[in-house]
């Protein structure tokens, strides 16, 4: 399949501005012309799925961290430029995508990606290329893999973010552990997944994980991603005894099932990986039925560090969106941390970038940002971490674990209360 057409985007510097103030004076604009002439922009590639809101809100964060790099006169003298492709949710698109930026679209870089799917099918392309490629949508522990088994040809392969899913399923033992068995005792649960790879291979380790820390996993069900009647499970949940239900779902059409739990006689509260509840809009979207759900993810408008709120309040007032998708911050938190790279290399060429991200320690907004031995975003304790929020009253987001990051109080509706 072929890509779509590569969109480009810069941002003029003020020096820039200021010349296009001052047309007037022909001479000083025809003086200044050859000196930006001299050289050339610093392409930044970005593959992800235009269609999708991950995929726009990640333009527009790529563009907002280039627009304040080019306000402060760029990068080695030169100025950044943003060239956009289509990756859709296709894997050979997406393959195909890449070949069109690292060649027809000439980037220095690749700042990007939406699923893992599509960015385990660019990694020949990402090698082949000899780009560095910083990954902020897939959580595949896959992905960096290949740079632990072949290095020389994947070693341009950097994981900004999520953490990779193996460190979510540690965090969400850890939820189980110290929120919902210690403090909310909360003991029996049951584990509910759409039906996919990576609920099969998850849901099996993460039972078996949860009654090592003292849960009774007393139901674990598999529904199709197509369901739209969530009347069958809700009955099994209710049934089961169960005092949480913890949601692994990815594109389930998670509105209708938070809607139908809300209006049902169900004593569980629901939470965990709910991509779709992640959204900042999510809450009108389930037109106020959220309330009370807890939600795994990485966007939320909280001092995770202290650049992640003046971050989300500049985004909202630059877009009009109520927030970013998880993957827009990665990948302003990407630009950010290649452009320090580049200072320290003092070069964009690829290899010498490579050893400079290798001993990146960057604060962005989703936390602070270091790379293991396979290029992998590290997580735990004081760096990148899986956030538990709720939704409360009026679509407030209220962090409750880790402990150290809670921003209030767990609410629980009086129908869920633990008998």
């Amino acid at each position: 399949m072929h890509p779509r057409p590569l969109q480009s985007m810069s941002s003029p510097s003020p020096s820039r501005r200021r010349l296009l103030r001052g047309a007037a004076a022909g001479a000083a604009l025809a003086a200044a012309a050859p000196l930006r002439a001299q050289a050339e922009p610093i392409r930044i590639g970005v593959p992800t799925a235009l269609n999708d809101p991950d995929g726009r809100d990640t333009v527009d964060a790529v563009q907002m961290a280039v627009s304040e790099l080019n306000a402060q006169g760029g990068l080695l003298g030169r100025l950044l430029e943003v060239k956009v492709g289509d990756e859709t949710h296709d894997p050979a698109t997406g393959a195909a995508v890449i070949e069109a930026l690292t060649d027809d679209g000439r980037a220095d870089v690749l700042i990007g990606g939406h699923t893992s799917g599509v960015t385990l099918a660019q990694l020949e392309r990402v090698a082949a290329a000899r780009k560095v490629f910083l990954s902020c949508g897939g959580a595949s522990p896959a992905i960096t893999q290949h740079v632990l088994k072949d290095y020389a040809r994947f070693k341009y392969v950097f994981r900004v973010h999520p953490v990779n899913a193996a460190h979510q399923a540690r965090a969400l033992v850890e939820f189980i552990a110290g929120f919902l068995v210690d403090e909310m005792r909360y003991n029996r649960i049951a584990l509910v997944g759409e039906d996919d790879n990576w609920v099969r291979n998850l849901l099996p380790v993460l039972a078996r994980n949860a009654s090592a820390v003292g849960a009774e996993v007393r139901l674990t069900e598999i529904v199709d991603r197509s369901t739209s009647d969530f009347t069958p499970l809700l009955s099994k949940i209710q049934a089961s005894g169960a005092h949480f239900a913890l949601t692994l779902f990815a594109r389930i059409a998670s509105e209708r099932f938070v809607r139908q739990w809300a209006g049902s006689g169900v004593a569980a509260l629901i939470g965990g990986i709910d991509a779709r509840a992640s959204r900042p809009d999510f809450y009108a979207a389930a037109q106020g039925d959220a309330r009370g759900q807890i939600v795994a993810g990485f966007a939320l408008r909280a001092p995770i560090t202290a650049r992640t709120v003046p971050f989300w309040d500049a985004f909202v007032a630059r877009t009009g969106r109520p927030g970013p998708a998880h993957a827009a911050m990665g990948a302003y938190d990407a630009v950010h941390l290649y452009a320090d790279a580049v200072r320290r290399a003092g070069t964009v060429e690829a290899d010498a970038l490579v050893e400079a991200l290798k001993s990146t320690d960057h604060v962005g907004v989703t936390g602070r940002i270091q790379f293991d031995e396979g290029h992998d975003v590290k997580a735990g304790p004081g760096l990148a971490n899986l956030l538990f929020w709720q939704w409360q009253d009026n679509g407030e987001r209220v962090v409750l674990w880790p402990r150290e990051l809670r921003s209030g109080k767990p609410f629980v509706p009086p129908l869920r209360r633990r008998p």
